[in-house]
């Protein structure tokens, strides 16, 4: 399609509406990075964050004469995955190659699975957010194990591509969906289950800002009750939620637009995203399998997938989020709203766990994660998949405060303290002289000193207007600076108003 004749509809994109006449129809592929130490046929290394071209060697560079060799462990991690997704494992699979040329690819094809699958026909059930919350079942077309490909960092300096073969041959798999998502909260809710799934169950950290969860979006739309797919676009790459979000709605836009107006003839493509202007581009026309030329690797055995392998890696499996939740509400009483935003990431299911076996009051535990921690990790621009943080120093905070051995307020700058410069808790309170106070005699004297220099205001509460009340508990407060405990202040300031 051509580009400028794109950019020429953009104004009449983003500013038309959706057509209630038409439906969006969404299929998703997904690839995962698989948790293993190894690439997937040979020893490099497989984690992220090496300097550039530090794993590889001649296997994993396309080097000829170096046969693959499978790495077992990422077929233990795909039948983990087949698991969680209900899917049907295929007693047999084999391996495959896909011919075409790109930079990143050193061999000129990808190993992957096209003709027997790791397995197929799964399903997800999810759920979309407030206010238009509702379940729906995903179904899936197939998981398949393959090979990732390198990563081209593009210099706008010099004009040029360099190329990091890092990620060359690390194992992930491909998740297929149907054509079920009709929007993008349906979407962004099946991301999300996904992403839980596979990570409670360690197949993978799901990333995305790392890069190892990624999505092909494969859009369309058509009359309501049409039973005919219209012309489809596939958006490439994607590895952000809200940036997902936002393509979605673009490119149903741009379909409905090009359809009810002809300013544009619809062709399948692959499209980029462009997230700072909120708009996609057409890359290339889209290939048709028989374009890859598809046959299987002879230098790869096909694998026999028994009944009591399956069992094995089930056997192994942690607990998974499912589980995780229905112990929380079941056994830990909480309430469902604190287990589904805990159990919503791995990381922060196991900064509760660890940091209840420090401090076990559940509750208390739910609300310091839920609000103060993830309030500072919001503030501090991170993931809640990567809150690093001491637990033992977090239970420490919360148990101070508990104790009334420091108020909520200092509480909650203390643990800021704990996540920015990883702090001792109780020496910083002593070092610094924060604890509460508690003693009546010096309260009884602060309040009466405020009651003295606030005549006026007592006066006005003595006749009725018991709205002043907060403001001389907050003059006891800074008379204090704010050590005093609230629920001892109040009783007393309350009794003495009473007694005057």
């Amino acid at each position: 399609m051509n580009s400028n004749n794109n950019n020429n509809n953009n104004n009449n994109i983003n500013s038309g509406n959706r057509n209630v006449d038409y439906e969006t129809v969404i299929g998703l592929e997904v690839h995962v990075e698989l948790s293993t130490e190894s690439k997937l046929f040979c020893s490099c290394s497989a984690k992220f964050g090496a300097d550039a071209n530090e794993n590889v060697c001649p296997a994993c560079s396309g080097m000829p004469g170096m046969p693959p060799i499978i790495n077992k462990k990422a077929i233990e991690l795909a039948i983990a995955a087949a698991i969680v997704t209900n899917s049907e494992i295929t007693p047999i699979i084999s391996f495959d190659k896909k011919n075409y040329f790109y930079p990143d690819l050193p061999a000129g094809y990808q190993i992957t699975q096209w003709f027997a699958p790791i397995c197929k026909n799964g399903w997800i059930k999810i759920e979309t957010a407030e206010p238009d919350k509702k379940t729906k079942r995903i179904t899936l077309k197939q998981i398949h194990i393959e090979e990732d490909a390198g990563k081209l960092i593009h210099d706008p300096r010099s004009y040029s591509s360099l190329v990091d073969f890092n990620r060359t041959s690390v194992p992930l798999v491909e998740i297929v969906s149907n054509p079920d998502f009709r929007a993008a909260d349906e979407v962004v809710a099946y991301l999300e289950e996904l992403r839980s799934l596979l990570s409670f169950a360690g197949v993978s950290d799901c990333k995305m800002q790392e890069g190892s969860m990624r999505c092909d979006i494969n859009i369309s739309v058509r009359k309501v009750g049409s039973p005919v797919l219209g012309t489809r676009a596939e958006i490439k790459n994607m590895n952000s939620l809200k940036a997902i979000a936002r393509a979605i709605e673009y490119e149903s836009r741009r379909h409905i637009t090009a359809l009810e107006t002809g300013c544009e003839t619809l062709v399948q493509e692959t499209r980029r995203w462009d997230d700072d202007s909120g708009m996609s581009f057409s890359m290339r026309e889209k290939e048709e399998a028989a374009d890859y030329r598809y046959f299987p690797n002879p230098e790869l055995m096909p694998i026999h997938i028994s009944e009591q392998w399956i069992e094995s890696v089930r056997a192994k499996l942690p607990e998974l989020a499912s589980e995780r939740f229905e112990r929380m509400t079941k056994q830990l009483g909480l309430p469902m709203h604190d287990s589904k935003v805990i159990t919503g990431s791995l990381n922060l299911s196991r900064i509760f766990d660890e940091t209840l076996t420090r401090f076990n009051k559940p509750k208390e535990v739910a609300n310091w994660i839920m609000g103060d921690l993830l309030s500072i990790t919001k503030a501090a621009g991170k993931s809640d998949d990567e809150i690093e943080i001491d637990c033992e120093k977090l239970a420490t905070v919360i148990r101070l405060v508990d104790d009334k051995t420091i108020s909520r307020a200092t509480g909650k700058k203390l643990l800021v303290k704990v996540f920015e410069e990883g702090i001792d808790p109780e020496a910083y309170v002593t070092d610094n002289s924060l604890g509460m106070v508690s003693d009546e005699g010096f309260l009884e004297k602060t309040i009466h000193d405020v009651l003295a220099a606030n005549e006026k205001t007592v006066k006005e509460y003595r006749q009725g207007s018991t709205k002043v009340f907060g403001f001389l508990v907050g003059q006891v407060m800074r008379k204090t600076a704010g050590k005093a405990d609230p629920r001892s202040v109040n009783e007393l300031l309350a009794k003495l108003l009473e007694e005057q």
